[in-house]
């Protein structure tokens, strides 16, 4: 690591604050944010293990849930850990090349769970509004392409916001990041070059996925309400809305919180910096938190088997 004029060449270590001005109550912000954490690790994990061992849930819905739940125990995973490193243990230091991966994980993993939530939108559509050729439309194959398809689109947009700070952001005016995590614009922010395309690939890349996403998320719901109040028995409607409430939760929690984020970051200057950090985690830890919870209430089918194993479970244990 150079210095010129007091500026960083490359550097090869950064180090993490945390959140700035609450350095003196970290640790105890740590302990939900670990128990958000285990509850989204073991009820996500509980819900793949149910649907990968029971045929009857081995249907499109289903999969793309078992999708969902491995992208957030893998999203939690890229930023937890790390940051309880800093809250608990006092190890704020990165290297800039794990840094960048840490970066390039998370939004990764933010465009996946898009993805997936806009792949769960057109199933439920379909199974609605056209449910005689639901089984023949979401085969086994068009599945396989639309996971891949979700994790190709998501590493090809997110890689050259990588590359361009790695290879146009040569200086840096210190190395201290005021964030808990690699944030893209944090980390951008530290160098002395122009950061504009930087900025600019960046909101390209939200709007791109996001934006995509959530027009067609809404077209799809818009066109679900029209044919279920369409729909001349009463029972039927409340059936077919009722298959759509848990993913309608899972959709308006992710988009507000990033929403939420994303403009209180762009438009809340007077807003003190660690109301923003607070809500990044937030964003970045609720969703695979509240997910399990919300498919474990709501969906009949995850319900009814967790209350099998569980009460199996008792009846060895007497």
């Amino acid at each position: 690591m150079l210095i010129f004029n007091g500026s960083v060449f490359m550097p090869s270590v950064l180090t993490l604050v945390g959140i700035p001005g609450l350095e003196s109550v970290q640790c105890w912000i740590g302990i939900p944010f670990c128990a958000m954490y285990l509850i989204a690790v073991i009820g996500n994990s509980l819900i793949l293990v149910i649907i990968k061992y029971e045929n009857s849930l081995h249907s499109p819905m289903y999969i793309f849930l078992a999708m969902l739940g491995a992208t957030d125990i893998a999203l939690s995973t890229c930023i937890l850990p790390k940051m309880l490193g800093i809250f608990w243990f006092h190890v704020p230091e990165i290297s800039f090349e794990a840094c960048l991966l840490q970066m390039w994980f998370i939004h990764s993993f933010q465009a996946i769970e898009s993805g997936v939530l806009l792949a769960m939108a057109l199933d439920r559509y379909v199974a609605i509004c056209n449910p005689l050729r639901h089984a023949t439309v979401f085969s086994r194959q068009l599945l396989a392409h639309i996971g891949v398809g979700v994790i190709l689109r998501a590493a090809i947009l997110t890689v050259p916001s990588i590359v361009l700070i790695k290879c146009h952001l040569k200086h840096y005016r210190t190395t201290i990041i005021s964030h808990s995590y690699c944030e893209h614009m944090a980390l951008v922010k530290l160098a002395t070059e122009d950061v504009q395309i930087n900025k600019i690939y960046g909101l390209f890349v939200a709007f791109t996925i996001l934006g995509f996403d959530i027009i067609f998320i809404t077209l799809s719901y818009v066109q679900i309400f029209i044919t279920v109040f369409q729909l001349p028995q009463k029972e039927a409607r409340i059936k077919a809305f009722n298959t759509c409430i848990a993913h309608i939760c899972v959709f308006l929690q992710f988009y507000l919180l990033a929403f939420f984020s994303f403009f209180t970051h762009r438009f809340g200057s007077h807003i003190p910096p660690y109301v923003h950090i607070l809500l990044s985690n937030l964003y970045l830890l609720v969703p695979p938190f509240l997910n399990p919870i919300v498919y474990g209430v709501k969906t009949k089918q995850i319900r009814d088997h967790v209350l099998k194993m569980f009460l199996s479970k008792r009846h060895l244990d007497h």
